[in-house]
């Protein structure tokens, strides 16, 4: 009857412990509007791979994809800021509601060598961390987007801003189409989602777009030639952490957060630029049946580059002092390295 008595109470006495180790578990739920199926949905998971390893599973991050949490992007510093969620992905430019300045961090036309990107990270960092704490948001690393070529897909050949004066093109910013009005040239914004339909039925003739993930929406079907115009100025994603979680997490906790952040802004920091990545981008473009014609002269893509940056101030000053201080910032350390 006694070793009955003590087996019960040892068994109950490692119950208690199982169910008080359990207990301490915290998990973190992260939301990303991104798809799976996107490259950088993979590094979500890594970096919830590797909080999980660093914790010894006391950590858990749960990645929401593709809006599963049914949040909107537009509302996700709000959302933040009340600690609505533990953590998302960011994105600075989805916020020109509530924070234009934000927007007005990075444009299109920045960079006109892929390398360029790399030197001004820092900086880009620095001010999304800024402007991310104003809105009690913790920022701990993150995905570093791959520098994708920019092309002209058309159903012409069309490599030059002369022989676009009489075409309709398809860009993604009312940025980008700023810059095109200033060069005489006729854009509008259509979402990704519609391009396709809207090369197809002539609403456009040209997008503007990444050459290097065009076949993911299908652009060799409904386009026939190609030119390379300049690099993407592609802003970083951030991982961000409501300061509401942040504060409630002990020191070890948010030690293993920021080094999984850190891992994972370095490894795709380590991978953005690839010329042998774009190259082989392009000869799987011609195997499509794709006519690569020669890039944009360099003549262009100062012109072009001149008017990006005329459209990117304008855009800073309707943002207010700081889309301004962020401009100069960003516009001064490019113009300092390229002297």
């Amino acid at each position: 009857m006694k070793k009955t008595i003590l087996a019960t109470s040892v068994s109950l006495a490692l119950m208690a412990t199982a169910s008080q180790a359990w207990s301490d578990v915290r998990t973190l739920k992260f939301h990303s509007g991104l798809a799976e199926s996107r490259p950088e949905a993979a590094s979500l998971e890594r970096f919830s791979e590797l909080v999980d390893e660093y914790s010894d599973g006391q950590l858990q991050v749960d990645v929401y994809h593709a809006g599963s949490l049914g949040l909107k992007e537009a509302d996700m510093l709000r959302i933040m800021q009340r600690g609505m969620v533990d953590m998302a992905l960011m994105y600075g430019e989805y916020y020109n509601r509530d924070a234009p300045e934000m927007a007005s961090i990075y444009a299109q036309g920045a960079i006109t060598e892929a390398e360029q990107h790399l030197d001004i990270l820092p900086t880009l960092r620095e001010l999304y961390r800024e402007g991310y704490a104003d809105w009690g948001i913790h920022t701990i690393g993150g995905v570093v987007a791959p520098v994708f070529d920019v092309g002209l897909h058309c159903k012409e050949p069309v490599n030059s801003l002369e022989g676009l004066r009489d075409k309709k093109v398809r860009v993604w910013s009312g940025h980008l189409v700023e810059t095109f009005d200033r060069l005489g040239i006729s854009a509008q914004v259509i979402p990704q989602n519609d391009m396709y339909l809207a090369l197809q039925t002539g609403v456009v003739d040209c997008a503007y777009y990444l050459s290097t993930v065009a076949k993911t929406v299908s652009l060799q079907e409904v386009t026939d030639y190609e030119a390379y115009l300049h690099p993407w100025a592609a802003s970083p994603w951030m991982f961000g952490v409501s300061d509401r979680t942040w504060n409630s997490l002990d020191e070890q906790q948010q030690e293993i957060l920021t080094r999984a952040g850190e891992e994972i802004w370095k490894e795709t920091r380590d991978q953005a630029v690839d010329p042998e990545r774009e190259a082989e981008a392009r000869k799987e473009r011609e195997a499509m049946g794709i006519t690569m014609l020669p890039a944009f002269s360099d003549e262009d893509v100062q012109t072009f580059v001149d008017a990006a940056w005329e459209a990117w101030h304008e855009m800073a000053s309707k943002a207010g002092d700081e889309g301004i201080r962020y401009y100069d910032t960003v516009t001064g350390e490019l113009q300092s390295d390229s002297q």
